[in-house]
């Protein structure tokens, strides 16, 4: 088959293949993926009336209140099943009581007048929804629920009406992500670890406690992991079974509610760890086999499982999924006022391989025959009503593929997500922790390694995430400083292996913001170099809390060096704000000079200093800058409130001079050190 050569981007009509013309021999199949999406609006439009008209399943399905014939409606699609029937206290949980009746689009359903039901039915009731198929009978939690409770006892799940007599008072009119969100920095949390002691964390402790020191750090966003309800509490929320659910193990929906109200009345905003890659393949408390079909909601046979993950995934193809999942996000959206999605698991939604074992190496391999273009038209839908439904709102793709357009506009060509996890980067500094000794590192390889992204498409950038964190890996603390970490923490002790960790943590992360994307990222507690990788209870740990807690009182120790950590991740995230350095263009190196190990860059007007060497500290260190004048610096990790040794004196004032032709500045630059310069 021919191709047409790159030289013929300049004749396409979509920007995204305008601005890189090694996609020109794609274009066929971008521009067929835009007409499949201009088609399938078209349907929906036709059906509906609107993408948001059609993304309300969950206002029709599921346990909703009917004011004008006061009762409730409930509904539930399942096309295959024989037999629906409502069972909980309502009525004895007698499964024969209360059977609804099948229509022709496959959607049961029943009404429950007040009249019979309003003293039984009631607030805090539990229930669930037995369904009769070819694979016998079984009770089911369903599929839109609201609210799944588990029994203590039993530890069995029920859905559980909810709807309190006064509804919440939402505070948050005037806040509008565009206004406090001009670059994010996303402080990523889980609620259920967000307390020092050996339990549950909640909401409302959440809003309490930890909003505050998000705030006071600097971050301007938190992003919200767990909250979808999941059987397994160490799962750590990614096997969800019932997505319209806050989970009820951290409190309430209106405590969730507070939480987001609180976020936005300090200027911050929420977004949502949002799973529709995949789904628990329980049957007990998921949506798997609803309705008997061995299909329904994913694929059927071997195609539904995914293989690493042991769950199931989401037939695309279908209108009732693409409504399901669009509805469930408006629903987050809406009911609880979040601000924007990431995406887990994106490279397993669009690839029928799933990412697993494969390198992704060619442009072939992102319009081949391994695409699931099925995936693709639902993210494209989901990213347009998400934008369409709030402006501003911030989506984040998990996909480490690197597939073109993924974050570009849909009008472009692309998918339309805003930005994409540099995931190779908190990689690329495990790999260099684990393998290289401090004097092998490659400046070369460091500055390729963070600055390689797609032009044009944002990138969050990250050193550690919760990836990193899990049990079975090490957080960036603990690989620099291992058990020192425990014992050699106290502010007099002199422990060289914690001076070491404390230097690199600190140049680690401010690189990372410096250099490698357009938002940044933080995991709870890791500001201040948590010393313990996260291990949530089960079997193989006696189903301990010790490692599914955060230890703040570590960091608000003013006698222990954790307080170093998080007083420069502070005055970093500070820096980076004011600066606006994350919005500006990317960064232009001035200096690679392997053999002192020192790396110089500029970004939004910033020079950027890193000396690496192990031991050499270079007076009168001289190199170019773009810009002649005076300069001084604002900030340095070596700085003795950061735990630093206070080595370069940050009140003076550089002035640059003629060296060479060009304009120079000569800096005392000492080892194990980041410094940042400013014009005055």
């Amino acid at each position: 088959m021919e191709t047409s050569s790159p030289t013929t981007a300049a004749e396409s009509t979509l920007p995204l293949v305008q601005n890189d013309p090694w996609l020109a021999p794609y274009e066929p199949i971008l521009q067929a993926r835009q007409q499949r999406l201009e088609q399938r609006l078209a349907e929906i439009t036709a059906q509906c009336g609107s993408l948001p008209k059609f993304a309300t399943a969950h206002q029709r399905l599921g346990l909703n209140y009917d004011g004008r014939r006061r009762g409730y409606w409930f509904r539930e699609w399942a096309p295959a099943a024989t037999y629906l029937s409502l069972t909980g206290d309502f009525n004895g949980w007698n499964r024969g009581a209360t059977p609804l009746q099948k229509g022709p689009d496959g959607v049961w359903e029943v009404f429950l007048a007040d009249k019979d039901y309003a003293g039984r039915l009631t607030h805090g009731s539990r229930y669930k929804v037995h369904v009769g198929a070819a694979n016998g009978g079984k009770d089911r939690l369903p599929a839109t629920v609201r609210r799944a409770v588990q029994d203590e006892q039993t530890k069995d799940f029920a859905a559980q009406v909810w709807r309190p007599e006064t509804p919440f008072a939402w505070t948050d009119q005037k806040f509008r992500i565009q206004n406090y969100v001009r670059e994010p920095f996303i402080y990523e949390a889980h609620v259920g670890m967000a307390t020092e002691e050996h339990r549950l964390g909640t909401y409302l402790e959440f809003a309490e406690k930890v909003l505050p020191r998000v705030q006071e750090l600097g971050y301007n966003c938190i992003q919200l992991m767990a909250v979808m309800e999941h059987p397994y509490y160490g799962s750590f929320g990614y096997h969800v079974a019932n997505f319209f659910a806050a989970s009820s193990r951290f409190g309430t929906p209106e405590d969730l509610k507070h939480l987001v109200n609180e976020a936005h009345n300090r200027g911050i905003a929420v977004l949502l760890d949002v799973v529709h890659s995949h789904a628990v393949k329980n049957e007990a408390e998921g949506l798997a086999n609803f309705d008997g079909s061995g299909g329904q909601y994913f694929h059927e046979g071997a195609r539904g499982n995914h293989p690493g993950w042991d769950s199931k995934l989401f037939d695309y193809s279908k209108p009732e999924v693409q409504q399901f999942l669009l509805s469930n996000l408006r629903y987050w959206l809406e009911e609880f006022h979040f601000d924007g999605f990431r995406f887990d698991g994106v490279t397993s939604m669009l690839y029928h391989h799933h990412g697993e074992g494969v390198a992704f190496g060619s442009y072939d391999q992102y319009f081949g025959p391994d695409v699931d273009e099925d995936a693709v038209l639902y993210l494209q839908l989901a990213t347009m009503l998400i934008h369409e439904m709030k402006r501003g709102a911030l989506l984040i793709a998990e996909d480490m593929s690197g597939m073109p357009g993924l974050c570009r506009p849909i009008a472009e060509g692309g998918i339309g997500f805003d930005y994409r996890l540099g995931m190779g980067i908190p990689d690329y500094w495990i790999k260099l922790l684990k393998h290289k000794r401090d004097e092998d590192w490659s400046l070369g390889e460091l500055w390729y390694t963070l600055t390689n992204r797609r032009l044009g498409e944002k990138t969050v950038a990250y050193a550690e995430s919760h990836d990193q964190a899990l049990v079975g890996d090490k957080t960036l603390a603990h690989w620099l400083m291992d058990a020192a970490v425990y014992h050699h923490m106290h502010k007099d002790d002199p422990s060289d292996i914690v001076a070491r960790g404390l230097a690199l943590h600190k140049m680690i992360r401010l690189l990372t913001l410096a250099l490698g994307g357009e938002a940044y990222l933080n995991f709870i507690g890791n500001e201040f170099g948590h010393p313990e990788w996260v291990d949530f209870p089960r079997e193989g740990n006696s189903w301990s809390y010790q490692h599914a807690r955060r230890q703040w009182s570590l960091a608000d120790n003013p006698d222990l060096k954790y307080q170093y950590f998080q007083a420069f991740d502070q005055a970093m995230v500070t820096t980076a704000r004011q600066r606006r350095v994350l919005s500006a263009a990317p960064a232009k190196e001035l200096n690679q000079d392997n053999h002192n190990q020192v790396l110089i860059f500029e970004r939004a007007g910033l020079i950027f200093i890193f000396n690496f060497h192990v031991t050499a500290s270079i007076f009168d260190y001289r190199f170019f800058v773009p810009q002649p004048g005076r300069y001084r610096i604002i900030l340095t990790s070596d700085a003795a409130q950061f735990g630093g040794f206070q080595r370069v004196d940050d009140s003076l004032v550089y002035e640059t001079f003629q060296e060479d032709e060009v304009n120079k500045l000569s800096l005392y630059v000492t080892n194990r050190t980041a410094l940042v310069l400013a014009r005055v």
